[in-house]
């Protein structure tokens, strides 16, 4: 991990996957995340395969570089322990429901009066200013409500879920980025915040700035759409032995493809060198593509159109993205060994810091068991041994 949070500590009651993804980008660049669980455990951790019952793969790639205290919150007890913590603490973050928040202890105007610089960032399904305030919502809820599934719909018109946890990991980049203008504001002013991020609005806000098209104007100049993305020839295209996509974009871009496919009369025409033209006819040109992309084999046009710049690229199944030469020049991924688990492959963070990769900076920590630091924890806030068997046998804490 990276060092730019060091020194940031951040107390995490998020579960599953949009607050541990949040909350796994600052730990990456250096923030301390105390992930408090039930006495249950995160129940994404029995998500399989697995070799330890409380470590399935799925909740080791969300949660590493955390730290794992156990609390019942539902005891006095467990909420002083919170309490306490707050105390010392930068931030805290959550994705549970207003009323939930407020049963264990963690309300904003409880915490606001512990410490008042505090961040505080959550994020519900829904809006506090809205009637489903208090409903509850997953990643399908919110794909399905905020319009992504229609719009991912199938042939015959059937809604579809998008094939990975979509709405839990971009309202997970909005809550990260929201922590982050909290510690700003925090560093600027030493006063704390209150900063909500709902599921629903963070989605329908991150897929209408393109949809809502012709009727953000009022009255209406058209229809919701984004025309590029409604085309069914939008799609990747068939070539003598595969598939390619190929994105023409620029003026350049469009003019060199029909020219190196030999339509020159394609590449001077006005639907092609104007960009308002090109944009009405979209569906005719991304057609056209169609037609032309099953002349060559995939490879032909990818040499072809790479020695002109033009974008594109093979289409790659997850098992390729795995043998991809790019990814495996950058060591997107790379083989890790502890204890718990024998070995395992990593995906590393994205980032890069002064072209040092996170892994190299700080050996990157596999995600915890659960309650694996409550006695380090306990004892740095100055609870002794005998206090923590006491937590132990009153079932505070695992």
């Amino acid at each position: 991990m990276f060092q730019l949070l060091k020194g940031l500590k951040i107390i995490d009651l998020t579960t599953i996957v949009l607050g541990p993804y949040a909350t796994q980008l600052l730990a990456d660049l250096g923030a301390e995340i105390i992930k408090i669980e039930s006495l249950d455990g995160d129940l994404f951790r029995a998500v399989r395969p697995g070799r330890q019952d409380d470590l399935g793969v799925a909740f080791m790639n969300f949660n590493r570089n955390k730290k794992s205290l156990t609390l019942d919150l539902k005891q006095k007890q467990g909420q002083e322990i919170l309490h306490a913590l707050i105390k010392k603490s930068d931030v805290l973050v959550h994705n549970m429901r207003a009323r939930s928040a407020e049963q264990l202890g963690a309300s904003y105007e409880a915490l606001e009066e512990i410490n008042p610089k505090l961040v505080y960032c959550y994020s519900p399904g829904f809006g506090g200013l809205g009637k489903d305030a208090d409903a509850p919502a997953y990643d399908d809820i919110i794909q399905a409500r905020s319009g992504l599934t229609a719009l991912n719909a199938n042939a015959q018109s059937e809604p579809q879920f998008i094939r990975t946890i979509a709405a839990d990991k971009v309202v997970g980049l909005h809550l990260a980025l929201a922590v982050a203008g909290g510690i700003i504001q925090k560093e600027r002013t030493g006063k704390g915040v209150c900063i909500e991020v709902p599921m629903l609005e963070s989605m329908v806000s991150f897929l209408l700035s393109e949809h809502l098209a012709g009727k953000t104007l009022i009255p209406p100049e058209g229809e919701l759409g984004y025309d590029r993305m409604m085309t069914p020839n939008r799609k990747p295209h068939k070539t003598k032995d595969g598939y390619i996509v190929i994105l023409p974009y620029s003026t350049r871009h469009w003019t060199r493809f029909f020219n190196v496919c030999g339509l020159n009369d394609w590449a001077s025409a006005d639907k092609v060198v104007d960009p308002v033209l090109r944009s009405e006819n979209i569906d005719a040109l991304y057609g056209k593509i169609s037609e032309v992309a099953l002349t060559k084999t995939t490879n032909e046009w990818v040499k072809l159109l790479s020695d002109q710049d033009i974008p594109c690229s093979n289409v790659n199944s997850l098992e390729d993205v795995l043998k991809d030469d790019h990814l495996l020049d950058s060591k997107m991924f790379h083989e890790s060994f502890h204890e718990h688990i024998g070995g395992y492959l990593e995906i590393r963070s994205p980032f890069q810091v002064n072209g040092e990769l996170a892994h190299e900076s700080t050996k990157d920590r596999l995600a915890p068991r659960l309650g694996e630091h409550n006695h380090d924890i306990l004892v740095e806030l100055g609870y002794s041994n005998s206090d923590i068997e006491d937590f132990r046998r009153n079932s505070i804490i695992t």
